[in-house]
């Protein structure tokens, strides 16, 4: 008996993640309008977990873009987040419970100025709201159910981090990203008083691992006051930008027959940054087979290997001898 349902797609679901929605509820929801809109059953994984309170792009791998996911783990990725000066809470968002308060707001050029000391290789402590496991278990159930949760301390990477131009989300819910509470003096008074600010936006370009509350968190400590996260934006990750993220409204949309094509991003554009090594037929059905490729003229490192403009394998190159590291099993190919 011949099935009706359409061949399972393989390729990369750029997701404007809203707030109040879970990583994990992202994929349900994907898996939900693939099985609505026809396609056979389809792999479905993230690329790097966003918190519920947390919006923007959320790479999701279909079918066999799924075995590239650990890779968008391990990418760089870029963030928008506003700093709410003066309240500190547990799970240092505005989710959490206040635990200290500081009657304490800092010139907006003191902030620009200590995000320098904020930049390159960094330690932090992870906040105890996480989901990173402590003698198996996830760290916020431990905070949940009350224990003392003492996180270790990790070495991470902030390419860059400097002051925001502001977003529409904060400056609908928190007023101005400049904000005063000593009111806006004349810069060319030497007499006036500094211009403190209740909050602040900021852009980092952080490597994995990486925690924006707990950057928030310290940041905030020393610039003599406290702080915690009210709005945060993935912008990028990996090779992936917001401009081609999809809406909740355009992914539902799938289920109601519109066009998947239009929305997936083929599997190789999660490997933008590896260059493509061009097979002919015989050496894709090599490749296949998991056979090592000899006399390679290409430099040693790692290619995507393609046949016509179908992916075959990521390959290593080393010394003129190409092995497969990670082979796909596209259709095209296997025909």
């Amino acid at each position: 008996m011949t099935s009706d349902k359409k061949p399972a797609p393989h390729g990369w679901i750029i997701f404007d993640k809203p707030r109040g929605l879970g990583s994990t509820q992202a994929v349900g929801a994907v898996k939900r309008v693939l099985r609505e809109g026809g396609y056979a059953k389809t792999k479905v994984g993230h690329g790097g977990t966003l918190d519920p309170l947390a919006e923007g792009v959320l790479p999701i791998a279909l079918g066999e873009a799924t075995k590239l996911a650990g890779r968008m783990l391990d990418a760089s990725k870029i963030y928008e987040f506003t700093i709410q000066f003066g309240v500190e809470t547990d799970t240092l968002d505005a989710e959490g419970e206040v635990v200290r308060r500081v009657d304490r707001f800092p010139p907006i050029a003191a902030i620009a100025a200590v995000l320098e000391h904020f930049t390159g290789e960094i330690e932090q402590v992870p906040p105890a709201y996480s989901a990173l496991k402590i003698d198996g278990k996830r760290a916020y159930d431990r905070a949940r159910a009350g224990e003392e949760v003492e996180m270790k301390t990790r070495a991470v990477t902030i390419h860059s981090l400097s002051l925001s131009s502001g977003h529409p989300g904060d400056a609908a819910e928190l007023g101005s990203t400049f904000q005063t509470t000593a009111g806006r003096p004349d810069p060319y008074d030497p007499s006036a008083p500094l211009e403190l600010v209740e909050s602040v936006t900021l852009t980092a370009h952080v490597s994995k691992g990486t925690y924006i509350r707990s950057l928030a968190r310290d940041i905030a400590r020393a610039l003599g006051t406290c702080g915690h996260v009210t709005y945060l934006r993935r912008t990028k990750a990996g090779p992936f930008r917001e401009e081609q993220a999809i809406s909740l409204d355009n992914l539902n949309e799938i289920a109601n027959g519109a066009a998947l094509e239009d929305l997936l991003l083929p599997l190789e554009a999660g490997l933008d940054d590896i260059p493509a090594l061009h097979l002919d037929q015989t050496d894709a059905q090599a490749v296949r087979q998991g056979r090592v490729l000899s006399g390679m003229p290409q430099p040693s490192g790692l290619y995507c290997a393609m046949l016509d403009n179908v992916p075959v394998a990521l390959m290593e190159v080393s010394d003129g001898t190409s092995k497969v590291v990670r082979g796909f099993n596209l259709p095209d190919v296997a025909e």
